[in-house]
């Protein structure tokens, strides 16, 4: 395994970040893991897609490129399907789906890798990872040893897992198993998935053609880190009490939500920035998307600690005039 020296992460990170790195290596498998001396603050990327770099790495930066999926087994019901956490997320969800295994088809064109979809608990369009998730293996960093965790083990929440708080910097994850049907469950009701298969003409519904709906929505939407640096949704949808969300739609009758499982409603983070002014904003070359407001870019030569502080104005002007805290969803260095 080669460790390269002061190397620029801005290949690594899909905001496009120009910072430097002392030292970079990549990893493929448990013998490079175990050969490493990882001490604590090692960064580990993936796909770079949520993570915004405000200075330089004056330490190790590993890159994970651990691949390789595998049918492990099935039943009536689910196929049993491990992926190694290099793995690209959308080519993943683009295999299972030319095999018709159901369940993620929804979260297509999400960027990044699949070791970082329980670590994040990604979602979109009505549907989150912790629906499909079965196990995960990770590298104990100090023990040099492989632990299997289970979905209770991870302790999802919204964009929530104990890898992003609890055992932060503690392990690796290096394959990550999903229960996925062999019956499709369609998820259409949420966003404009219905309208869209409409649109297309879709007179069969099939996961592939979700799939195609959904990503036909994101690209109308979403800017293409490789042209536009970005990490995708930069905050995560606030959730608030039932009674403060009446007292919100007194206010502002166009406000958007969602009931969540628990009696709380999840409003549209993109709806209330937009509503504070900052959708297209630009300043230099950071800026909030013009197309979606949860979406800050870097139009070329942006510095993450710009990106960064445009992120706190915009949760300042919300919490100013919504009496509502947005919560960023990107992990800031």
């Amino acid at each position: 395994m080669q460790v390269l020296d002061n190397i620029s992460l801005k290949p690594y990170n899909t905001f496009g970040i120009d910072v430097k790195a002392r030292q970079l290596a990549t990893f493929s498998s448990f013998n490079d893991l175990e050969s490493i001396n990882i001490k604590p603050g090692t960064i580990v990327l993936g796909g770079g897609s949520n993570i915004l770099f405000t200075k330089d790495v004056d330490g190790l930066v590993l890159k994970n490129e651990i691949t390789g999926i595998q049918e492990l087994h099935e039943d009536e019901e689910y196929v049993y399907v491990k992926a190694g956490a290099g793995e690209n997320w959308h080519r993943f969800v683009l295999y299972c789906i030319d095999r018709n295994w159901a369940g993620i088809e929804n979260l297509s064109l999400i960027p990044g890798s699949v070791g970082a979809s329980p670590m994040q608990n990604i979602g979109a369009y009505g549907v989150e990872l912790e629906n499909v998730f079965w196990n995960l293996e990770a590298w104990h960093v100090q023990e040099k040893k492989l632990v299997n965790f289970t979905r209770s083990d991870c302790e999802f929440g919204y964009r929530e897992s104990v890898f992003k708080r609890k055992y932060k910097n503690q392990f690796i994850i290096t394959s990550v198993t999903y229960r996925l049907h062999k019956t499709p469950i369609f998820h259409t009701s949420y966003g404009a998935i219905e309208q869209e298969l409409e649109r297309m003409g879709v007179k069969a519904l099939s996961i592939k053609a979700i799939s195609d709906a959904v990503i036909n929505i994101r690209s109308s939407k979403l800017p293409d880190p490789k042209l536009i640096g970005n990490a995708g949704s930069f905050f995560k949808n606030p959730s608030v009490t039932d009674r403060k969300f009446l007292e919100l739609k007194q206010r502002f009758e166009e406000i958007v939500g969602y009931r969540n499982p628990d009696g709380s409603m999840k409003i549209a983070a993109g709806w209330l920035i937009e509503q504070c002014g900052w959708k297209g904003f630009r300043r230099g070359d950071a800026g909030c998307h013009a197309k979606q407001a949860l979406v800050l870019v870097n139009y070329g030569n942006a510095k993450g600690i710009d990106i960064c502080q445009l992120s706190d104005e915009i949760i300042q002007s919300v919490k100013d005039k919504f009496a509502v805290e947005l919560e960023k969803e990107v992990n800031i260095f």
